[in-house]
């Protein structure tokens, strides 16, 4: 674990302990503000809580877009490599 970060949050101070470094928990903390500030911005009215809640929901839609896109990556070059195998041991024989 590294050394306690001081970040701040919607106006809120915290200390965050973690594995990743300095660096990645300010950048961390960085993005859940754009986040929270794009929700309030496009929604007025929110209590503290919903807004969070929106923000949260917005940053795990992000996330499984990324793993979705992961993955098919991930799918697109085992076919890839298994096609350039075949090919190889088509070559060989």
């Amino acid at each position: 674990m590294t050394q306690p970060v001081r970040i701040r949050i919607q106006d809120q101070d915290y200390l965050l302990q973690g594995d990743e470094g300095e660096e990645d928990i300010l950048r961390i903390a960085q993005y859940v503000n754009e986040k929270l500030k794009e929700v309030e911005e496009s929604t007025e009215g929110l209590s503290e809580k919903k807004a969070a809640i929106l923000a949260a929901l917005d940053i795990a839609s992000d996330y499984f877009r990324v793993v979705q896109e992961r993955d098919a990556l991930v799918s697109r070059i085992r076919e890839r490599t298994q096609a350039l195998i075949h090919t190889i041991d088509s070559s060989t024989i």
